[in-house]
């Protein structure tokens, strides 16, 4: 059953889910429910049978603000008997906040961010838990922790290097300077720039479909295996793709995908 949602409007259309950041006159600023809701999503979207891809987008002019200023009133006055207990629970805050975003990389199925006007902060925590991004000619992203006083905590200063590199991630992160999306798409930040919103949606659309029209086991191996290289060595990698593929590579999907190019048709492949 489709949960319910009030900081997202979540559309099926199978086999692609879209997930829209729906708070469009606070600029989809993250409230408490947003991060809740994420990963409850997220968490749904795992198992739906009839999704294979989702596209990660926002309403609004913009993307995403950021965290929501009602949140950090929320965080100021956590209560507890004394500073070493209250700091616990700060830190259990931000663990839970972690694993809201978490929970976007940790879904299964691939997860494309259609991206236009700001990206800030957490929206960029977001978009870096996608597997793919894309970007409309408006949009401008920031890291902006610093230039208010704080270590970005929930996933930037972690993923942000392994895409546009160490150096480029200290700068963004240190300076907090804002860069458009020809900027972001030189940096290796996200894949490909759109002329307007349509045709991101559009272009997002037809590269979904794309990845979709694939063998989903053999996806979400790929989606798993260059997550895992990611975070380990050339050899962990190498010894755990043949173990996977030794476990999960399906032939049915192999002779379907080979009959399918011999016979000049779209392969069909189960769910």
């Amino acid at each position: 059953m489709k949960p319910v949602f009030t900081a997202l409007a979540v559309e099926i259309d199978a086999p692609l889910a879209s997930v829209a950041l729906n708070r469009p006159d606070k600029a989809n600023a993250m409230n408490a429910a947003l991060w809740q809701e994420l990963e409850d999503c997220f968490r749904w979207l795992d198992s739906e049978p009839s999704v294979r891809v989702v596209i990660l987008t926002g309403l609004g002019k913009h993307f995403c603000s950021g965290l929501d200023l009602e949140m950090f009133a929320d965080i100021a006055q956590l209560q507890a008997p004394d500073a070493a207990r209250r700091n616990e629970l700060l830190r259990r805050k931000i663990l839970a906040m972690q694993a809201n975003l978490s929970a976007i990389e940790q879904c299964r199925k691939p997860v494309l961010a259609a991206v236009h006007g700001a990206c800030i902060g957490g929206g960029m925590d977001m978009i870096l838990c996608c597997d793919l991004r894309y970007a409309s000619a408006d949009a401008r992203f920031c890291v902006k922790e610093t230039a208010i006083g704080m270590t970005a905590d929930v996933g930037t200063l972690q993923r942000l290097p392994a895409v546009v590199g160490q150096g480029i991630a200290a700068e963004l992160a240190l300076t907090a300077d804002t860069v458009d999306a020809a900027e972001a798409q030189r940096i290796g930040l996200v894949n490909r720039v759109y002329a307007n919103r349509e045709q991101l949606q559009d272009g997002v659309r037809a590269i979904a479909l794309k990845i979709a029209a694939h063998s989903p086991l053999a996806v979400r191996g790929t989606k798993q295996m260059l997550l895992y290289a990611r975070d380990h060595s050339v050899a962990d990698g190498l010894n755990h793709v043949a173990t996977w593929n030794a476990g999960l590579l399906s032939s049915e999907d192999v002779t379907e995908a080979m009959t399918a190019q011999l016979e000049g048709r779209p392969p069909r492949f189960e769910e």
